[in-house]
Formats: structure tokens, C-alpha cells, sequence
């Protein structure tokens, strides 16, 4: 210091902006999730594909073991990485307590991260989350929504809430938020905007017979 360092010039003229630059997807869905899986308190959490600093955090806080196609770059003591595909997940039959998915369903079958182009990759996908939740679990996911299915090839697909409830018939919806813009809402809207939802297999084992 002093005058005696040596400077290098490398100027950087993105960041003097008049508010923090944020992607109001990612900032909600993300919160949204964490905050609805520490509610639960699994004893451990799987992710499949979400965004790896949604999954970091996650595996400071609970047992976190994250599937993905592709390896993570950097390691974490705290979190467990398997190599995986969505539509082969590497779990037995309604094994996993808190499963969750952000931002992924949408994208599978449409060869974006290297997966193999497949029109029902998505349903597929779907059916896989649904197969390993066990009873009593809790399934968390975000996806585009909007008015009617649409596909924006090679990107990502966009489903009604219909097609959302269809695709995930087989649980019961515990809660839906929405993401239009900034805003982070419980109605839905016909405009496109990405739904998050919590889902729960119901517990049959819990349940009194009514044979008497």
C-alpha cells in the first residue's frame, strides 16, 4: 500500500447499477424451497438438478444428497453427489422421505444439458419424482406455467396447472406459489410465470379400516 503496490489494470463497469442486478426466479424459487423443506424436517433430503447453491445451503442445515448428469466442479464435505438421471433415479420404490426438483422438470427430453432428446422426457421425469417418494414425503418442484402447454425448443416446456396436477395425480398438493415477474404470489394467473408446489404422498399406513 502506500503507493508502492502494483496495479494492473482490469476494469469493471457492470456493477455501479442503481439496484442489486437479480434473477427474481432463482431469488424466490430458491428461498421458497429451502424454507418449505426445513419446515419438514427431513432426516435427509434428496435433490435431483436443482441450482447447486440452493443445494449447498441446503446440505449445511439437513443431510442433502444432490443427482445430477453432470458432476459438480467443486465438492462440499457436507453434501452427497451421485451421478444420475431424473428419469432413472438410483433409489428403490417410495425410499425417499423430502424429494425436490426446482427448475428442472421442464427441461428433460430436449437435449439442453445433454440428456437425450425425448418427447415424454418431462412426463417421464414426473413419474420418476412420484415413484421414489415414500409415504407421508414431501415433494417439492417449480416449473414454467401458463394458460396451455407449450414447448420453446430446445429450452424448456411451459404446462397449465392442469397438466402440472395431472402429471403429479397420484399426490396431494400441500401448497402452490407464483412467480410473475418480481412478484411472488398465491394466485395463478393465466400469463406465463413459474408455479412452485409442494406435494405429499398420502400415508395409507396411518390410516384405520373400515372393514368391521
Amino acid at each position: 500500500m502506500g503507493g508502492s503496490e502494483d496495479i494492473v489494470h482490469f476494469p469493471i463497469i457492470t456493477d455501479w447499477t442503481d439496484q442489486t442486478q437479480i434473477d427474481p426466479v432463482y431469488y424466490h424459487q430458491d428461498a421458497w424451497a429451502f424454507e418449505r423443506i426445513l419446515a419438514t424436517k427431513p432426516s435427509q433430503h434428496v435433490d435431483i438438478g436443482s441450482h447447486h447453491k440452493l443445494v449447498a445451503l441446503l446440505s449445511k442445515v439437513v443431510p442433502t444428497v444432490m443427482v445430477d448428469i453432470r458432476p459438480l466442479s467443486v465438492s462440499l464435505d457436507s453434501l452427497k453427489f451421485v451421478e444420475g438421471s431424473i428419469v432413472e433415479l438410483p433409489f428403490a420404490n417410495q425410499s425417499q422421505e423430502s424429494v425436490s426438483s426446482i427448475c428442472v422438470v421442464e427441461h428433460i427430453g430436449l437435449g439442453r444439458y445433454g440428456d437425450p432428446i425425448d418427447p415424454a422426457g418431462s412426463i417421464k421425469a414426473a413419474n420418476e419424482l412420484v415413484r421414489v417418494l415414500a409415504p407421508g414425503g414431501r415433494l417439492f418442484i417449480s416449473v414454467p406455467v401458463g394458460k396451455r402447454d407449450f414447448l420453446y425448443f430446445n429450452a424448456h416446456r411451459v404446462f397449465s396447472e392442469a397438466t402440472v396436477l395431472r402429471l403429479f395425480s397420484e399426490l396431494e398438493m400441500v401448497q402452490s406459489r407464483y412467480i410473475y415477474g418480481n412478484d411472488f404470489v398465491e394466485g395463478h394467473r393465466d400469463e406465463v410465470g413459474t408455479g412452485c408446489y409442494e406435494f405429499k404422498r398420502p400415508d395409507t399406513s396411518n390410516r384405520s379400516s373400515d372393514i368391521g
